[in-house]
């Protein structure tokens, strides 16, 4: 299996390490429309909802990006990823907001957290994973205001709404792939695939396995 990431602009390079840490999977980074041809799952990575846009354009893969999306291709968007899907973006106070592909039928609103300077974390409960909460990571992050029919709740930061999936679809307004927890990457690969294990990160270094006494360590086969 094939997973593209999106890599006109922003954070593909740690989506990228997110994903190896989880999978030996290949990835293609989608600059063009022929990209696209051999892939079998999609990220769309945080950035700038504003050049993302205008690149998609540019690059003719707006169109064809929103075609193989319906087509069912599983999809994971953070941040800007998940500004790109929406159906409808509420107007911010510049009154201009960027096209979307409106494959996801949500309301949005842009930078609702503040500016840069008011970027924080939190503690996220998300469906599907058990343990500590997962740390949302949340820079310039969009808010989600409303929900069309068949969209579920997949993420909540106490009872606000931050993630949503509608069928293969995951859309998330923080950005996992800026920790070092890999559950949440693990679990959508999941959903369409065997089940691939990760653990939150533990913070402690492993200790080798100690000899017991009167024997003697087993060589390594060269």
């Amino acid at each position: 299996m094939t997973i593209g990431i999106l890599s006109l602009q922003g954070d593909y390079p740690e989506q990228r390490r997110a994903i190896a840490r989880v999978t030996a999977e290949p990835t293609v980074l989608i600059r063009t429309p022929k990209d696209l041809e051999t892939i079998e799952a999609l990220i769309l990575p945080g950035g700038e909802t504003t050049t993302h846009a205008r690149l998609l354009v540019s690059s003719g893969l707006a169109a064809p990006l929103a075609e193989r999306i319906r087509s069912g291709l599983p999809v994971l968007a953070t941040c800007a990823g998940l500004l790109l899907l929406a159906s409808r973006l509420e107007a911010g106070p510049t009154g201009h907001e960027p096209a979307s592909l409106g494959v996801l039928d949500v309301t949005l609103r842009r930078n609702d957290y503040g500016s840069q300077r008011d970027s924080f974390e939190a503690p996220i409960v998300v469906a599907g994973i058990s343990g500590a909460p997962f740390p949302g990571v949340f820079i310039r992050a969009p808010r989600i205001l409303l929900c069309g029919p068949g969209v579920e709740p997949l993420a909540r930061r106490g009872e606000e709404l931050v993630g949503v999936k509608c069928g293969p679809i995951w859309g998330l307004t923080f950005h996992p792939e800026l920790t070092s927890d890999s559950r949440l990457h693990a679990l959508w690969l999941a959903s369409f695939r065997p089940p691939v294990a990760a653990k939150a990160p533990s913070g402690r270094r492993s200790t080798p396995a100690r000899t017991p006494p009167g024997k003697s360590s087993p060589k390594r086969k060269r």
